[in-house]
């Protein structure tokens, strides 16, 4: 039998925003706004007290226009609309005011953004959610991975793995074992997105019980960065973060599919149900 699900701490009557945590979300470019957009709202969906979504400023109005709950911070941006590497400045004070930080949603691949990803892996010893193209940018520094600067989440799903761990391709079984042991050489927590998504930090592994083939479409990964990242904001561990956002996420899936059925469902529609989810776990 799996251990019961962590819960979150009971919010005090004389609470405020600040008790709940600042989530500090990087990534977008031009043309994925929305990808970064959908983890800023699931942050907020999932409880964090202030959001605030680090943008290239070319699409700063646009992600802005998404959500009037969160705050943005425009960044400096390449000619393609993607994050330049000079914008690690501008990073530095919103960084050192946040209680957890994520990476990766609609985020691009350059030269540069590896560069900036790295240094953020490396130096930053804040918790961490990585995922999408701040995980395909891991994969290229060469002794990273083992490197982490402070708590680290990485949420890839089959290929991004395959690319993290340099295995050549992994049937479902050899992947979840190889995930626990990379969560062990490199003192990380890993979500190995599928069917079932695995939840691991080495010593302790689940295997989670919620979601649908409905959610196989686009951007219901960035929801789950977003949710990953508010429950660490909450004082949740990595691990127990990470296990609780899976099962609340997957949750909202099958909440959404019984009313809109499979084959209709699309990200946005998570975020509707992720309260109702939150209340049944709760």
């Amino acid at each position: 039998m799996s251990p019961p699900l962590p819960r979150l701490p009971q919010r005090e009557r004389t609470a405020h925003k600040g008790d709940f945590g600042r989530a500090l979300l990087i990534g977008g470019s031009r043309g994925m706004s929305g990808a970064i957009a959908l983890s800023g709202m699931a942050a907020l969906r999932g409880g964090a007290g202030l959001v605030r979504l680090a943008v290239p400023e070319v699409c700063l109005d646009t992600v802005a226009s998404f959500e009037p709950s969160y705050m943005t911070l425009p960044l400096p941006c390449d000619s393609h609309g993607r994050i330049a590497g000079r914008a690690r400045n501008a990073l530095e004070d919103a960084i050192e005011s946040a209680t957890c930080i994520a990476c990766g949603p609609g985020l691009g691949q350059t030269d540069s953004l590896q560069d900036l990803v790295e240094w953020l892996y490396r130096s930053v010893a804040k918790p961490m959610v990585l995922d999408a193209d701040s995980l395909n940018l891991l994969a290229k520094c060469e002794d990273t991975l083992s490197r982490p600067g402070g708590p680290r989440i990485l949420t890839p799903h089959p290929g991004e793995f395959q690319r993290l761990s340099q295995e050549k391709k992994l049937n479902t079984s050899e992947a979840q074992q190889r995930a626990v042991e990379l969560a062990v050489q490199c003192g990380v927590t890993i979500v190995l997105k599928g069917n079932p998504t695995l939840v691991t930090n080495g010593a302790r592994t689940h295997l989670n019980t919620t979601g649908n083939p409905g959610m196989a479409t686009g951007g219901t990964g960035d929801v789950l960065t977003g949710l990953i990242t508010a429950l660490v904001c909450q004082k949740l561990t990595p691990y127990d973060a990470a296990r609780l956002a899976v099962y609340v996420h997957g949750l909202a899936g099958d909440l959404a599919a019984e009313e809109l059925g499979q084959v209709s469902l699309i990200s946005s529609d998570l975020l509707k149900y992720i309260p109702a989810a939150l209340r049944e776990v709760s």
